[in-house]
């Protein structure tokens, strides 16, 4: 059963500035989400997709951010390129009291935008 639904869209040039902030990169994203961004072809435009899927996974827990440390929500992908989702103890506990038990995630990009949509299950 759905418990929650979450989407976030955010402008990618917004990003562009954190690029120069390491320090404000590591607030938001952990190593391996900093490190696939810059492996990419646009940096900007994966972590705008990552911040993206921490908020839309606030919304689908129902806290929005209250309580979330954003490093706790870390967006992965699989060998196949399939994003996924690795909830650290804050992250996992709003799921827990959300009564969520699994999570799925899409993201998308069109020109400036990144899109993410989370799905919360029982």
């Amino acid at each position: 059963m759905i418990i929650g639904i979450g989407t976030d869209l955010v402008e990618n040039q917004r990003l562009e500035s954190w690029l120069s902030q390491p320090r404000l990169l590591e607030k938001y994203f952990t190593a391996a989400e900093r490190a696939d961004a810059a492996a990419g072809g646009y940096p900007a435009a994966s972590l705008a997709a990552r911040f993206a899927a921490k908020e839309a996974f606030g919304k689908a827990v129902g806290t929005g951010l209250a309580g979330l440390k954003l490093s706790d929500i870390e967006t992965l992908r699989d060998q196949r390129g399939k994003p996924w989702l690795e909830l650290g103890p804050s992250a996992l506990e709003a799921l827990k009291n959300a009564g969520g038990r699994r999570v799925h995630l899409s993201l998308s990009h069109e020109k400036g935008y990144s899109l993410a949509f989370v799905i919360v299950e029982d």
